[in-house]
C-alpha cells in the first residue's frame, strides 16, 4: 500500500482537512454527555425550565456545529479518495500499456480487468472510510475513557477492562479475514475470465451446443466464489454481536456499580447517565471501526494486487536511437532469428534468415500454426527475438526507440480491430494529422470507398465497439485503410484479407503496388493467391523457413508450397500432371 500512497500526494491539504474535521465533530460529540448530566443533575433536579432550555440551546449548538464539521470533512475525504483513485488507475492503465506482449499474455485480459475496476474502487472506499473514521473512531474511543474518569474513577475502570478486550476481538477477526478476502478476489478473478470467454466465444459455445457444460462449470466455480465470501463473511459478521455482547456486559456492570455509588451519594444520577452515554458512544465506534477494519482489509489485499502489477516490468528494454535515415538498401533482416514465447516451452520460430529489400513485395505462406504471425510480430517489436536478431534499416530493432520503430511500420493485424467512434476518428488512429486528402486516398487502396459512400454521413458514420455494425470484410477494409494513412516505409498484411473475395483482395494488391513510394510490403496469407504475384515468397512449415523464391520457383521444386497452392487450385495440378 505504501507505494501507492504517492498517487494521493495532491491531495495533502484535503487528506489533512478530512481528518482534523472529523476530529472536531469527535470533540462536540464527546461533550454531549456531560451537557445531558448537567441537565438532569440541575435543571431536572431543581425543576429549573429555564437552564432546561438553555442547555437545550447548548446541545442543539453542538449537533449542528457537529453536523457541519461531518459534511465538511465527508466533502474532503471523498474528493481525495476520488482523486487518488483516478490518479492510480491512470498510472495503472499507462504502466499496463508500456508491457510487452509477453507480461500482456502471461497475466491475463481478465486480471488486468480486474485491477482496473473493482480492486482500484476497493481501494478508494478504503481510502474514503480511513480519512474518515481512522483517527476519529479511537478519538471517541479514548477520548470517552478519559472523560468518563473525570466523571468518576472507579466507574471509569470498567472501561479500562472493556476496551482492551474489545481491540483483541476486533484485531483477532481482522488478521483472520485478510488472507480470505485475497481468496475471493482471486475467486472473482476466474469468474470474470470464464464470464468474459463466454460472452466473447457465444456463438462458438452455441453452435457446438455446449450451453448446459458452460453453464455448469460457471456454477461450479460461482458456488466456490459464494461459499468463500459466504465463509468470510460469517467471520467478519461475527465481529457486531461479539463486540454488542461485550458492550452490554459492560453497561449492566457500569449500571450496577452506579447504582450502588449514586445510593452512597458518590456520585449523581446524570453522571451515571454520562457514563453510560460514553459507553454507547464506546459502542457505536467499535462498530465503525469494525466494519472499517473490514474495509480496510479488502482494500489492502486489493492494494497488494495492484502492486504486484506495478512491480511487474516490461521484458523489452527501450532503446536509444530516434531520427533515424539510413541508406542501406535491405528494409529488414531476419539474421538467424529464433522465437520462444514465455512458459512455451519448444522454439516457436527456428533459425529464420532471410533478407527484404526496400519496395519489395514478400509473401509469407505456410500451414496453420507455422509462425506466419510470430515472424511478422518480430519485425515491429511486439516480441523479440531469443536468439539471433532483426533488423531494420541497417540498424537492429532492440536499438530503435520503440516509438521510432513503429512509426516506419504499418500494421493489419490478423483479428481486425475497431474502435467505438467514426469512421474518420479510427481511421485518425493511424495518422492523427492526416489530411482528408490522405483519409480519401487511403479508402480508396484498401477498396474501402465503395461502402464508406453507402453510409450515413460517409466519414463520420458511427462505428459500434469492436465494429459489431460492420461486415467482416468491411472491418478488414478500414484497418488496411488506417495502417496506410500512416504512410508507413514498411506495411505488414497480416492474414487481413481473408474476409475479403478474391477479385477485391486482387485490386487492393495492385493498388497498393501502384502507390509508388518505395513502401516494403509483407503479406502474410494462406491464400496462395495472394502472394503469388510477390516480388519474393517465403514458405513457413512449424516454425522453420522450408524455401525461399518466386511463385514460378517454388511451384517447381518446394514440395510443401506445391501442397499449399495445388490443394487450392486442384485444376492446376491436373495440368501440371499432364
Amino acid at each position: 500500500m505504501k507505494s501507492l500512497l504517492k498517487y494521493i500526494k495532491d491531495y495533502k491539504k484535503e487528506s489533512i482537512l478530512a481528518p482534523l474535521f472529523k476530529m472536531l465533530e469527535a470533540s462536540f460529540e464527546l461533550m454531549v454527555p456531560l451537557v445531558m448530566a448537567a441537565i438532569i443533575d440541575n435543571g431536572i433536579a431543581n425543576s429549573d425550565t429555564p437552564y432546561i432550555f438553555q442547555m437545550g440551546a447548548v446541545l442543539v449548538l453542538l449537533a449542528a456545529v457537529g453536523l457541519a464539521s461531518s459534511v465538511t470533512a465527508q466533502y474532503f475525504s471523498a474528493k481525495a479518495a476520488v482523486g487518488f483513485a483516478t490518479k492510480l488507475r491512470s498510472a495503472l492503465f499507462a504502466h499496463i500499456q508500456g508491457l510487452s506482449y509477453t507480461e500482456l499474455d502471461t497475466i491475463g485480459t481478465s486480471t488486468l480487468i480486474t485491477r482496473m475496476t473493482s480492486d482500484v474502487n476497493q481501494i478508494q472506499n478504503g481510502v474514503n472510510l480511513t480519512l474518515r473514521l481512522l483517527l476519529r473512531s479511537p478519538f471517541i474511543v479514548f477520548g470517552a475513557m478519559v472523560m468518563a474518569f473525570t466523571v468518576d474513577v472507579q466507574a471509569a475502570l470498567i472501561f479500562v477492562v472493556t476496551i482492551p478486550l474489545l481491540a483483541v476481538v476486533v484485531f483477532g477477526i481482522m488478521l483472520v479475514s485478510m488472507p480470505l478476502y485475497k481468496k475471493v478476489q482471486a475467486a472473482l478473478d476466474k469468474i470474470l475470465g470464464r464470464t468474459r470467454e463466454n460472452l466473447a466465444g457465444a456463438r462458438v459455445i452455441r453452435a457446438f451446443c455446449n450451453e448446459e457444460s458452460e453453464t455448469a462449470d460457471f456454477e461450479q466455480e460461482n458456488e466456490l466464489l459464494l461459499n468463500t465470501q459466504v465463509f468470510v463473511g460469517k467471520i467478519s459478521a461475527a465481529m457486531n454481536p461479539v463486540t454488542y455482547i461485550i458492550i452490554n456486559l459492560a453497561l449492566v456492570i457500569l449500571l450496577w456499580t452506579g447504582a450502588i455509588r449514586v445510593d452512597n451519594g458518590i456520585i449523581t444520577q446524570g453522571e451515571v447517565v454520562a457514563l453510560v452515554n460514553y459507553m454507547s458512544q464506546i459502542l457505536v465506534e467499535l462498530v465503525k471501526m469494525a466494519n472499517l477494519i473490514i474495509q480496510l482489509t479488502k482494500a489492502l489485499a486489493c492494494a497488494k494486487r495492484v502492486e504486484n502489477i506495478f512491480g511487474i516490468t516490461s521484458s523489452m528494454e527501450n532503446g536509444t536511437l530516434q531520427d533515424v535515415i539510413s541508406g542501406e538498401n535491405a528494409a529488414i533482416v531476419f539474421e538467424h532469428a529464433s522465437l520462444t514465447y514465455s512458459g512455451g516451452g519448444d522454439e516457436s520460430l527456428t533459425d529464420i534468415d532471410f533478407v527484404v529489400k526496400k519496395g519489395e513485395t514478400v509473401g509469407i505462406i505456410g500451414g496453420t500454426g507455422s509462425g506466419k504471425t510470430s515472424v511478422v510480430n518480430l519485425i515491429p517489436r511486439f516480441y523479440d527475438a531469443t536468439k539471433g536478431r532483426v533488423i531494420v534499416d541497417g540498424i537492429p530493432v532492440k536499438d530503435y526507440e520503440i516509438s521510432t520503430l513503429r512509426e516506419k511500420i504499418g500494421v493489419v493485424p490478423q483479428k481486425a480491430v475497431l474502435f467505438k467512434g467514426t469512421i474518420r476518428e479510427n481511421l485518425l488512429w493511424g495518422n492523427e494529422n492526416a489530411s482528408e486528402q490522405d483519409i480519401e486516398d487511403a479508402l480508396r487502396i484498401s477498396q474501402a470507398k465503395e461502402f464508406v459512400d453507402t453510409k450515413d454521413g460517409r466519414l463520420d458514420f458511427m462505428i459500434a465497439q469492436g465494429g459489431k455494425n460492420l461486415s467482416g470484410g468491411q472491418k478488414q477494409r478500414l484497418t488496411i485503410a488506417r495502417a496506410i494513412v500512416r504512410k508507413p516505409e514498411i506495411l505488414i498484411l497480416d492474414d487481413s484479407a481473408s474476409a475479403l473475395d478474391f477479385a477485391t483482395d486482387a485490386k487492393l494488391r495492385a493498388a497498393v503496388k501502384e502507390m509508388g513510394n518505395q513502401m516494403t510490403v509483407i503479406i502474410v496469407s494462406q491464400r496462395a493467391a495472394s502472394i503469388q504475384y510477390a516480388d519474393k515468397i517465403v514458405v513457413l512449415d512449424d516454425g522453420a523457413v522450408a524455401g525461399i523464391g518466386t511463385h514460378e520457383q517454388l511451384l517447381a521444386d518446394n514440395v510443401i508450397y506445391q501442397e499449399i497452392y495445388y490443394s487450392q487450385f486442384p485444376d492446376k495440378k491436373a495440368k501440371a500432371a499432364e
